[in-house]
C-alpha cells in the first residue's frame, strides 16, 4: 500500500518529491531501544545515551590565559609605566604559594592557578624584566586574560548531551572531566544484500551477461563509517522464495534491512510485491534522479530501505535518506539539516524540469572564487564519476538548463560520504 508521510492507511499518488520522502521517513522512526556503559576511548563514534554531568568545574580553578604577569590591577598607573617587584613565578602544575601584595608581580605561565592577591594578567610581550622588576605599560584592562573556574563547564552542568555521537573533541572532554565511562546506546544492527541473477561475486571471472556486484562494498562503507554493526547476507536471486527467505531471516536479526535492486517495475523486480505482503510498503518512487526507484516501509519489526540497482543512484539514495534516518534509529539528536550554499556553474549542464537532480561535480577555488564544474559522465551507472566528484549539484524541480556563469547549490562530500 502506498501511503502519505506518517499515515500508514492513506493511498497517493506512488511519486514523492526528496522534500516529501524524507518528511515520511524521519516522521515514523524512533531511537531504538538497549544501552551499554563502555569506557571512553570504546566511546568514540558511539551515540550517547544519557547526558554526561560534569563531577567538576573546568577550569577546576581561575587560572592564566597567557604567559605574561600576575597583577593587582590596582597598581597600575592610569598613564606611564608602572614598575612592579617580581615576587616569584606561578606553573601550572606548581602554582606561586605566597601572595601578591602591593607593588609586586608573579611571573605566571598559561594555565596557572591564579595567585592569591592578584585580579590581572599581563601578556608578557608588552612588558620588559629587568634586575626583578617588569615594567608595565598603560592601558591594561582589570581582570584582563583569566579564565574562571567553571568558565568552560560548571560542575554538575551538562557536559555533552544524550544524542550525540562521540568523536576525538567529546572523548577528550569526557577525559577532561575524569570520566572513565560513558552510557552509549547500542549499535544499530542493519542488514544487507543485492538483488539480481546477473550479478557475480567479486575474484570470479564473469559469465555472459553478468557484472560485478559494486553496491555490497559501496554499502558496507557507508554504514561501516556510521558505526553499525553489519549483516552481509550477500547476493539474492531473483527468485520468490529466496527473497522471501531472506526477508524474513534479517527482519528476525536487524533492526533494518538494506537492499539494492529489484525496487524498480521490471517483470522479476518481485521486492515491491513482496514486502507488501510481509510487511508494508510506505512509498516505492522519488522524483530524484538519478535514484526514482526507491522503497521505504518495514518487513516485521525490521524498517526497510530498497534502494535502486545502479550504483551511482545507491549512493545518492543512499546520503539523501537513508543516512540520515540510520542515525534517527540510532538515536543521533538533532540531525543534521542537509547544507547547501551557491556557487557558480562554470559550464552549461542540460535538465528538464520536474525532478529534482543530483549531479556529481568537482568544486574548485578558481582566481579567488569558489566554481562548480561536472565530474565526468553522469549516467547511474557510472561510479568513477562519484569518486572523481567532491559535491553533488543540486538542482531543484522546477530548474531547467543551466547556463555557465549561473548560480546553483552545491552539497559538498566532506562530512557527508
Amino acid at each position: 500500500m502506498v501511503q502519505n508521510p506518517g499515515s500508514p492507511n492513506s493511498a497517493r499518488s506512488p511519486n514523492y518529491t526528496a522534500a516529501e520522502a524524507r518528511q515520511a521517513i524521519l516522521g515514523r522512526l524512533a531511537p531504538i531501544g538497549g544501552w551499554e556503559r563502555v569506557s571512553v576511548r570504546s566511546a568514540l563514534g558511539r551515540v550517547l545515551a544519557e547526558d554526561v554531568i560534569a563531577p567538576c568545574n573546568v577550569p577546576a580553578h581561575d587560572n592564566s590565559a597567557m604567559d605574561g604577569y600576575a597583577v593587582r590591577h590596582a597598581d597600575l598607573a592610569a598613564q606611564g609605566e608602572s614598575v612592579l617587584t617580581v615576587v616569584g613565578t606561578a606553573f601550572a602544575g606548581k602554582p606561586f604559594s605566597g601572595i601578591v601584595g602591593a607593588g609586586q608581580a608573579v611571573r605566571i605561565m598559561t594555565g596557572a592557578p591564579i595567585p592569591e592577591g592578584a585580579d590581572t594578567i599581563v601578556v608578557q610581550e608588552v612588558t620588559r624584566a629587568a634586575e626583578g622588576k617588569v615594567h608595565i605599560p598603560a592601558g591594561q584592562r582589570a581582570g584582563q586574560n583569566l579564565r574562571r573556574a567553571g568558565e568552560d563547564l560548571a560542575l554538575g552542568g551538562v557536559a555533552l548531551p544524550a544524542g550525540k555521537r562521540c568523536g576525538p573533541a567529546e572523548l577528550g572532554l569526557a577525559a577532561s572531566l575524569g570520566i572513565a565511562e560513558v552510557v552509549v546506546r547500542r549499535r544499530l544492527r542493519v542488514a544487507f544484500f543485492s538483488t539480481g541473477d546477473e550479478l557475480a561475486s567479486i575474484g570470479k571471472p564473469l559469465a555472459p551477461g553478468e557484472v560485478y556486484d559494486s553496491n555490497r562494498y559501496t554499502l558496507f562503507g557507508a554504514l561501516s563509517r556510521l558505526g553499525c554493526d553489519l549483516i552481509d547476507m550477500g547476493v539474492v536471486r531473483d527468485d520468490p522464495q529466496a527473497l522471501e527467505t531472506a526477508f524474513r531471516d534479517a527482519s528476525a536479526n536487524a533492526d533494518v534491512i538494506l537492499t539494492s535492486g529489484g525496487v524498480s517495475v521490471g517483470e522479476a523486480d518481485f521486492i515491491r510485491e513482496l514486502v507488501n505482503r510481509l510487511g508494508e510498503v510506505a512509498f516505492w518512487k522519488i522524483d530524484i534522479k538519478p535514484g526514482r526507484p526507491m522503497a521505504f516501509g518495514r518487513v516485521g519489526d525490521a524498517w526497510l530501505f530498497g534502494l535502486p540497482g545502479n550504483p551511482v543512484a545507491v549512493l545518492v539514495t543512499f546520503y539523501q535518506f537513508v543516512q540520515d534516518a540510520l542515525q534517527a534509529l540510532a538515536g543521533v539528536s538533532p540531525l543534521p539539516e542537509p547544507s547547501l550554499f551557491d556557487v557558480t556553474c562554470a559550464e552549461r549542464i542540460r535538465k528538464q524540469p520536474g525532478r529534482r537532480e543530483f549531479m556529481r561535480g568537482r568544486l574548485a577555488l578558481v582566481e579567488g572564487r569558489q566554481t562548480v564544474r561536472l565530474a565526468g559522465a553522469q549516467g547511474s551507472g557510472v561510479l568513477r564519476s562519484m569518486s572523481e566528484a567532491n559535491c553533488f549539484i543540486v538542482l531543484p524541480e522546477e530548474r531547467g538548463d543551466v547556463e555557465a556563469g549561473e548560480t546553483v547549490q552545491v552539497q559538498i562530500f566532506d562530512g557527508l560520504v
